[in-house]
């Protein structure tokens, strides 16, 4: 694990990333509601980054055609879905054009945030934030683990995924020798939450006594 890169006296800007079923929105709704904070999450930000008047909007509709439109104008989750469903060469190129622009509006969020410096830290989850290159951009990345067996099992009961869905998933993410490799701080979420959260505490208490000794 590396050394603690966080400042006091600035807001600072954290990567969560991990696999899916690791409990990533428990860690951020937590961090959100105990500390000076504001939490991105990419997933919101690639939905409002496709409504009418963002540059995405423009641009997948030029690519997908005005079906993927609802009655409201707006694009229609469902039915941009159905256009994609099995085609690669598709998806590639909804891909390029949402991935660009999710990160670009997400680093201007984060831009303001560092200029206003009214918080602590601003947390941004994401799925590819490593993939992405997220790091140049944030001053630590925590890597939220929790063993595969929690994770299926929290899949199975969550989502009621089956075995052959979370296998498929599994594979197409970073490993876990991947994400440690990346990692400043590796929050172990296989247990109950409050065992996270004392990690949490204990990382950040440590970092508000260091600066204000």
């Amino acid at each position: 694990m590396k050394q603690n890169k966080l400042t006091y006296g600035k807001t600072n800007i954290i990567g969560i990333t991990g696999g899916v079923g690791a409990g990533k929105s428990a860690i951020l709704e937590f961090l959100a509601q105990n500390y000076n904070a504001r939490v991105i999450y990419s997933d919101i930000v690639a939905n409002d980054i496709k409504k009418k008047g963002y540059p995405a909007y423009d641009e997948l509709v030029m690519l997908l055609g005005e079906g993927i439109l609802g009655d409201d104008g707006e694009i229609d989750k469902k039915k941009m879905a159905e256009a994609i469903f099995g085609d690669e060469n598709l998806l590639s190129k909804v891909n390029y054009i949402l991935h660009p622009a999710v990160n670009t509006f997400i680093i201007n969020i984060i831009d303001r945030e560092r200029e206003q410096n009214q918080l602590d830290f601003v947390f941004v989850e994401a799925a590819l934030l490593i993939e992405n290159g997220y790091k140049r951009f944030v001053d630590e990345l925590w890597y939220v683990y929790a063993d595969e067996s929690t994770r299926r099992s929290r899949l199975k009961s969550s989502r009621g995924y089956s075995d052959e869905k979370i296998d498929s998933i599994f594979a197409s993410q970073l490993d876990e020798k991947t994400f440690r490799e990346n990692a400043d701080f590796v929050i172990d979420n296989s247990a109950d939450l409050d065992y996270a959260k004392a990690q949490i505490d204990k990382k950040l208490g440590e970092w508000k006594a260091k600066w204000q000794a």
